[in-house]
């Protein structure tokens, strides 16, 4: 499945927050309230030629509905993005965070227990 750039993930999470809508309905639920209408329009039809979204023809509109889940996508995005930075290791994206100063000690023996409970 092919990455989504920036402005088809806008597009996605509005259409995800609607569970599917028409573009004047996913365009009003955007962010980016400044997007022309035409770009957007562009943009969805690019989300349904990779195949993230699918048209269902309502009289002369189209409603488009999403063929991925927001999870199955963030799963896929979060195998690509740890592969590409962080040579496939959760540890090394972990410590990574942790250096940042983006996890406290707290947050990590959250996520220690969160482990712990999985296992059980």
């Amino acid at each position: 499945m092919e990455k989504l750039t920036i402005q088809e993930e806008e597009a996605m999470l509005s259409i995800w927050h609607l569970d599917g809508g028409f573009i004047r309905e996913i365009l009003d639920n955007l962010k980016d309230k400044d997007m022309p209408y035409t770009t957007l329009a562009s943009t969805i039809r690019n989300l349904e030629k990779k195949g993230y979204v699918k048209a269902v023809k309502y009289a002369n509109a189209k409603r488009y509905e999403t063929i991925l889940d927001v999870e199955e996508y963030k799963g896929k995005f979060m195998n690509s993005f740890v592969g590409d930075y962080f040579k496939n290791s959760y540890k090394n994206m972990v410590s990574f965070f942790v250096k940042e100063e983006k996890l406290s000690e707290q947050e990590l023996e959250e996520i220690m227990k969160m482990i712990k409970n999985n296992k059980s």
